[in-house]
Formats: C-alpha cells, sequence, structure tokens
C-alpha cells in the first residue's frame, strides 16, 4: 500500500512528509480551499452543464471577480471608519466582564495548528443541572452546535462564562469586531439593523455565532431591553476546543481507514480527506440502517456497539470493534 510505503521510510523522511502535510493543510484552511471546491461541486451537479471545463472556468471568473469587488468595498469602508474613528472615541465599557473588543475592519479566521489545540487549557465553569439543560435545549438546533458530540458540548458547556447587562445596555454594536457568542439566560433583548428595531429575543435565545467562525463585523446592534444574564464564549475557546477535538478523532479515523481494504490505495493525504468527510451517527437498536434493493448514498463505519449495558459483539460480522465495515453492498448476519 501507498500509506504503508511512506509510514516504512526513513524518520527523517517521515518527518518531512508530515511537516509538508502540515503546511498544505494550512494553506488549504487558510484560503477556504475546502469549501470553495465543495460549493463548486455542488452548482456543478446541479446545473450539469455539456461543457464542464468551460462552466468551471466561468465559474471561478465569477467569482474572482465577486472577491475583488468585495475587497474593494471594504476598502473603501475601512477608509470611512478610519475617519470617524478619529473624531469620536468609543466610550469605555460599563460592565467589566469580557465585553467584545472593538477594533476596525473586517477579521480573516484565524488559521489553528496542532500546537494551538494542545495548548488549550480546558476551562470549567460551575454551572447547576438547570442551567446545562437550558443551554442543551438553547443550542440545540443552532448550526454550530448541532454536529457536536457529547463530550465536545459539554467542553463548549464548561467553557462559557455568567455576564450580566442592565436595561438599555448594548451588548453588542453593529460594525464592531465580534469574539463572543451569547445565549440568553434572563430577561429579553433588542436587535437594531441601521438603527431600525428588527425583533427581540427571549430567553433560550442566542445571538452572535457568526463570530465563533469568522471573527466578523458584527451585523446588528444588540441593546438589553429588561436586565439580562447571559452565558457567552469566546472564538478562541470555541475553535480550539473543537481544534482539539477535530485532531483527536482525525487520528482515530485515518487509523481506522488505513485498514479498510478498499480504501487501502489511498494515500495519506486523501484518507484525511475522507477522515474529514466523516459524521458520526446513532442507530437504536432494531432500528434499519441499510435496506437491501434501496439507492445507497452512504457510507457506515462501526466504531461502537452497545449491547445489553456493555460494549460488545452484536451481529457476527462484527468481530472487533472498529474493525469492520459495511455498505449497501455489504450485509450483517445474525
Amino acid at each position: 500500500m501507498a500509506a504503508a510505503g511512506s509510514s516504512s521510510s526513513s524518520g527523517g523522511g517521515g518527518g518531512e512528509e508530515e511537516r509538508s502535510l502540515r503546511e498544505c493543510e494550512q494553506y488549504v484552511h487558510k484560503h477556504n480551499i475546502q469549501q470553495i471546491l465543495k460549493d463548486c461541486i455542488v452548482q456543478l451537479c446541479i446545473g450539469r452543464p455539456d461543457k464542464p471545463i468551460t462552466y468551471l472556468r466561468e465559474y471561478f471568473e465569477k467569482l474572482e471577480k465577486e472577491e475583488a469587488k468585495q475587497m474593494h468595498s471594504q476598502q473603501k469602508s475601512g477608509s470611512r471608519s478610519d475617519s470617524r474613528e478619529d473624531e469620536i472615541s468609543p466610550p469605555p465599557p460599563m460592565n467589566p466582564v469580557v465585553k467584545g473588543r472593538r477594533r476596525r475592519g473586517a477579521i480573516s479566521a484565524e488559521v489553528y495548528t496542532e500546537e494551538d489545540a494542545a495548548s488549550y487549557v480546558r476551562k470549567v465553569i460551575p454551572k447547576d443541572y438547570k442551567t446545562m439543560a437550558a443551554l442543551a435545549k438553547a443550542i440545540e438546533k443552532n448550526v454550530l452546535f448541532s454536529h457536536l458530540d457529547d463530550n465536545e458540548r459539554s467542553d463548549i458547556f464548561d467553557a462559557m462564562f455568567p455576564v450580566m447587562y442592565i436595561a438599555g445596555e448594548t451588548v453588542i454594536q453593529q460594525g464592531d469586531e465580534g469574539d463572543n457568542f451569547y445565549v440568553i439566560d434572563q430577561g429579553e433583548m433588542d436587535v437594531y439593523v441601521n438603527n431600525e428595531w428588527v425583533t427581540s429575543i427571549g430567553e433560550g435565545g442566542s445571538f452572535g455565532e457568526l463570530a465563533l467562525i469568522y471573527g466578523t463585523p458584527r451585523a446588528a446592534t444588540v441593546r438589553a431591553k429588561t436586565n439580562v444574564k447571559l452565558w457567552g464564549i469566546d472564538r478562541d475557546s470555541y475553535r480550539r476546543i473543537l481544534m482539539g477535538s477535530t485532531l483527536r478523532k482525525r487520528k482515530m479515523y485515518e487509523e481506522f481507514l488505513s485498514k479498510v481494504s478498499i480504501l487501502e490505495s489511498l494515500d495519506k493525504w486523501e484518507r484525511l480527506t475522507v477522515a474529514d468527510a466523516l459524521e458520526p451517527v446513532q442507530f437504536e437498536d432494531g432500528q434499519k440502517i441499510v435496506v437491501q434493493g434501496e439507492p445507497g448514498d452512504e457510507f457506515f463505519i462501526i466504531l461502537e456497539v452497545w449491547d445489553g449495558g456493555r460494549w460488545g459483539t452484536v451481529k457476527t460480522c462484527i468481530k472487533m470493534r472498529m474493525e469492520w465495515y459495511f455498505s449497501g453492498q455489504t450485509e450483517c448476519n445474525n
């Protein structure tokens, strides 16, 4: 196998390969290459043009023009913002507890490395069961948290900090840099866009999601309608927690994929790409996963099996945890 050959090379060669791989990953992450290619393929599948090469050329030319237009717009906006900030100094924050920092311009997504994830010191801010349940309910349908497993949610909840605001106080200001995400524990908030009231958010509501991903300028102003208690998490904690968890999963999945016979021709980079695409799913006892005769568009790997209060063997095709896989073409017999 190609992967086995590279791993059995000299220590220096292996170290060089790992370093080159990390540099490549950082480049792909920095320029958001995976998402760009994913969006491109989606559009290609939707349109199904007769001349895909021509379509792709036009697609990327259009993308390049949009990017140039956006950069020009940001430069003009930044210039106007600079002139205003030179004339007016923002007032000092009234609330001393972890407020959003006010800085100029658009903020690009930081590149987090393995060292960043490894150096993260887990934060644990005590919360009672009622608070944990309220937080879980508040974010269960939020796209930034819906993909998390139980351990990741637990780490996120532990890192969330309490903050209080009085009625009339501004929590986030449109145009300011975003660095915190908030869940409303008590009270009510008003949302304004361009100084016009848009909506109100009550207990269990949340706001500031984009700050966790990009740190982009706030798209709206959110002000306390009543005295409020919020739970917040900062971008750095969120991303380091997710980064550490992603790296652990990636290593586990990549090691397993290297043992799957139908994937043995993949090189290390290709296996990592497959590993990043895996999503955990859970099934109840007796629930059908694949049905004979139905079209199959998913591939499953058995990671863990729960049988009568213990992890173990429930079907003859599962001989060892993380040793077997199946898809629409593979059957498991009782």
